[in-house]
């Protein structure tokens, strides 16, 4: 019977020594891995708190919001394409899981997209690509409600016969041109295009052997004596606002971006009726553009006119009227002018465009050449539609306003900003909504581009396309 005890007694021992093991065991990997989460938490203090893919027919823009800057890099593969970045310290989120299901199949670039760890506190997003492509990439600092931004644009590739073509030292060093884009494709060049073009400046302003007053008018680098051209004049219709601005929202709920696209293809209708004018839809569906590819592709149509088209709004409900501007680069000519312009120009920021150019100082010199003569035009220009519209709405301003507009900042091509009514103005919200009302100011902006053309001197955009 001792024995037995014994014996039982060893046992118990040997099961009690066993079992305290396991808890001390179970206990050391609770401890390993609530240190490897904090280790993680800790190093991973970076979080997504939102994500945002939009596909448009110009580019795809990947957007990554966060409580603090991202630290990443970037990498391309071509077999399988794909984009590649590595997200340093990153926290995986639901917001960042969430983004493999926002790919739209009808995405020109993107196939999928998916998230990878490859290493402890690494987080890896690789986006399968359908073709080829060319990403950009930059951040942005946190800004009314947003936090930290890092956005990715992919586009498609250059064409590789691009170099070869003669580029438009205009385009190329408004920072709107291909070599802006791609500096070491401009410097296989043997010419220098700003030399050329202030060569062109210096052999067009009038010299002491030359000169022809022109009293009361801005002085012009290009000739611009009245003269008729049997060409088709070019007119670049831009709805303001689109896909993710609404831009002003009337009190009925009126978005913005949705009148004025509206309006500019009736517009575009309007024009393309005339003989010798024909129109093209910056924006022809509900897209988001910057300001800067607007102006960009008013340039690839090689478009002789720039035609913005809005809907005015301010915090006064009584706000009544149409109004059209031109740009200033010497100041607003009112307050008014001043907000309306610096409400305008917000819209890049809604989309998340840097404002910044690397490329200010040529860019500046272009202006100084040109940018007066235009501004010249663009005023004759804005007072003819001015002239038009009053006939269908009321005028809030009865001259022409100037101000900063960042959209009609092109040095080559007259640009105006048309205010077709006020929107949050409920009396011309409900003008705005009229399928009548928006087929009179189309019809009225048109007559006043008819008149300007009948009575103007030559573009100097058009002078510089004979030139060459």
């Amino acid at each position: 019977m001792l024995k037995i005890l014994v014996k039982s007694g060893a046992t118990f021992n040997i099961i009690a020594t066993g079992y305290y093991q396991g808890l001390f065991l179970a206990f050391f990997l609770l401890i390993a891995i609530l240190i490897s989460l904090f280790s993680n938490s800790a190093l991973a203090s970076t979080k997504i708190i939102s994500t945002r893919l939009w596909a448009g027919p110009e580019y795809t823009r990947l957007t990554l919001e966060s409580n603090s800057p991202i630290n990443y890099t970037l990498d391309t593969l071509d077999n399988p394409r794909k984009i590649i970045m590595n997200l340093e310290g990153v926290a995986l989120t639901p917001a960042l899981e969430s983004l493999s299901g926002k790919v739209n199949k009808k995405d020109p670039f993107i196939q999928v997209a998916r998230i990878e760890r490859p290493k402890p506190h690494t987080l890896r997003l690789v986006l399968g690509l359908k073709t080829s492509v060319a990403p950009k990439t930059f951040t942005l600092d946190p800004m009314d409600g947003f936090g930290h931004r890092l956005v990715l644009d992919i586009y498609p590739p250059e064409e590789p016969a691009a170099s070869n073509k003669k580029e438009d030292p205009l385009m190329t060093h408004g920072g709107e041109g291909n070599a802006a884009r791609h500096p070491a494709a401009a410097s296989n060049k043997k010419e220098d295009p700003l030399m050329a073009l202030v060569q062109e400046f210096e052999s067009r302003v009038p010299t002491k052997n030359n000169s022809h007053k022109q009293s009361g008018v801005l002085p012009t680098a290009f000739d611009r004596n009245p003269r008729k051209l049997s060409k088709t004049y070019i007119v670049a219709i831009d709805a303001g606002h689109g896909g993710k601005d609404p831009g002003a929202i009337g009190p009925n709920g009126t978005r913005e971006k949705d009148v004025t696209l509206a309006i500019a293809r009736k517009l575009k209708t309007s024009i393309d009726k005339e003989p010798n004018m024909r129109a093209v839809l910056i924006r022809d569906d509900d897209y988001f553009l910057p300001l800067e590819e607007r102006r960009a592709k008013a340039r690839r149509a090689n478009a002789d006119l720039f035609i913005s088209v809005h809907a005015d709004a301010v915090p006064r409900l009584q706000a009544r009227g149409s109004s059209v501007y031109a740009l200033s680069e010497n100041g607003a000519t009112s307050t008014t002018a001043n907000w309306l312009a610096k409400k305008e120009n917000e819209s890049d920021l809604i989309g998340g465009v840097k404002l910044d150019n690397k490329d200010h100082y040529l860019k500046k010199t272009l202006i100084d050449l040109s940018l007066n003569a235009t501004i010249n035009d663009s005023i004759k220009l804005a007072g003819n539609v001015l002239s038009a519209i009053s006939s269908i709405n009321p005028l809030n301003k009865r001259n022409v306003e100037q101000a900063g507009f960042a959209v009609l900042k092109s040095p080559d091509i007259p640009s105006i900003l048309v205010e077709t009514a006020f929107i949050s103005n409920p009396t011309e919200e409900e003008k705005l909504r009229s399928q009548a009302y928006q087929d009179k100011m189309a019809n009225a902006i048109t007559a006043g581009i008819k008149r300007y053309f009948a009575g103007s001197s030559v573009l100097a955009h058009t002078e510089l396309v004979q030139a060459k």
